[in-house]
């Protein structure tokens, strides 16, 4: 399986579910990260039975693209027997690595899948070159940097290191405002750990302090006069930075978001894999198609955009003071499954939309093509006019031709 195209950096997209890890693939990754039914940090992902594990690898291999299982969670010592079953179930299934933060976690990993790469998360805090060699000398391909790291700090790393040992940074989405998520607040709060892939992001919710004999009196905690959400960081975007990324030697660019729609990997996918061989062709057509990257980045689901620590601490601030809501002005309706023979796309209804509305087909190749809904069909063959049920199976005639794995949108008429 090879492991990036033509010498890039390899583009690494997160899956919640096979339709998610389908729309990867075709939207240009180069490999997925997705989670088993236990041991990732996610719970309350989707996440993959074994049976659609084993699909997920079987279509991704098909079309040439690497798949990595997360199992990095701080294990406990009731979760090491069923952790060494789970590997050994995962053996069978032949993903190209494990994802692990857990010294523990990995020792069993090693045992029971002597034949898989071993990558080490961002979870395990790796901030200097010795703690990579560390990992290496326990059989590590690849180490996930702390996301603190500056690329000044990357590059010292990637100087230090073997030259065939990988780093992976996160280059898009969501940020942690803990210590490479080591965080502790979930767990106070709610009983839920965390570390154990069941955060409840008490870093978005609102605070207020309270005095001791003044009980039901509520001050407001403001950082400044714009509000009062302290720990809510706003999301990473580095797709102005791809040469910048590539200089400081990282060899796989890891989006964040395995909780994310089909919408959003579809576009943040997309966007960054035509970013990426637009550089590597020249980076005079990357600055050209800066201004349609910018917009295409714009249509995901996000909250306001930051570089991260990548430059250092700069007059940028990457928290959000007013708000914890994300910026949402597309509208995820489905993808098309299949093409029949009449030319209608047979899709899973996700979001509601009616015979006579305008949508947008997201291509693959880059294009999006505006059409619209000339009739609808539910699975037994009734028209429809409208498909208010989600999950719903129906079929669609468009004014423009859809093809398999588009991705079917609309703009909110809010927005």
């Amino acid at each position: 399986m090879k492991n990036k195209r033509q010498g890039k950096p390899e583009l690494l997209v997160p899956a919640s579910s096979l339709e998610v890890l389908r729309t990867a693939v075709i939207f240009g990754a180069d490999a997925v990260y997705i989670g088993g039914e236990a041991f990732g940090l996610r719970a309350k992902a989707k996440n993959f039975s074994h049976e659609e594990m084993a699909e997920g690898i079987r279509f991704a291999h098909e079309h040439n693209v690497r798949v990595y299982v997360t199992a990095n969670i701080l294990a406990h010592n009731a979760d090491l027997e069923g952790a060494r079953r789970y590997f050994e179930e995962l053996r069978e299934l032949a993903p190209d690595a494990l994802i692990i933060s857990d010294p523990g976690m990995l020792m069993i990993a090693k045992e029971t899948c002597p034949d898989t790469e071993i990558h080490i998360s961002t979870q395990a805090n790796n901030t200097n070159w010795q703690t990579y060699m560390f990992w290496w000398q326990q059989g590590a391909k690849r180490v996930v940097s702390a996301r603190e790291l500056s690329l000044a700090e990357i590059r010292q790393i990637r100087d230090k290191i073997p030259a065939e040992m990988e780093i992976e940074s996160f280059i898009h989405g969501a940020m942690c405002i803990s210590y490479s998520g080591r965080c502790l607040l979930s767990s106070y709060f709610t009983g839920r750990d965390a570390n154990r892939g069941a955060c409840t992001h008490p870093c978005r919710w609102k605070y207020a302090v309270v005095e001791e004999k003044r009980p039901g009196e509520y001050l407001p905690v403001y950082e400044n006069e714009r509000g009062t959400y302290i720990f809510n960081s706003r999301d990473l975007c580095m797709i102005e930075h791809i040469p910048e990324l590539v200089a400081a030697g990282i060899d796989s660019f890891k989006i964040e978001g395995r909780m994310k729609t089909a919408l959003y990997v579809a576009c943040v996918a997309r966007t960054y894999r035509k970013a990426i061989d637009d550089f590597f062709e020249s980076e005079e057509k990357y600055r050209q198609n800066m201004e349609w990257y910018k917009a295409e980045i714009a249509k995901c689901t996000y909250r306001q955009f930051t570089t991260g620590f990548y430059f250092g601490r700069t007059d940028e601030n990457t928290q959000i003071y007013d708000s914890n809501t994300y910026v949402n002005e597309w509208v995820y309706l489905g993808f098309v499954e299949s093409v029949d023979d009449r030319g209608f796309a047979r899709f899973e209804q996700k979001n509601k939309f009616c015979v006579g509305d305008v949508i947008e087909l997201m291509k693959p190749d880059g294009s999006n093509v505006r059409t619209r809904v000339l009739s609808m069909y539910d699975g037994d063959g009734c028209r429809v006019e409208s498909c208010p049920h989600s999950k719903q199976i129906l079929y669609v005639e468009l004014d423009a031709k859809p093809e398999q794995y588009d991705i079917m949108r609309v703009e909110r008429k809010d927005s």
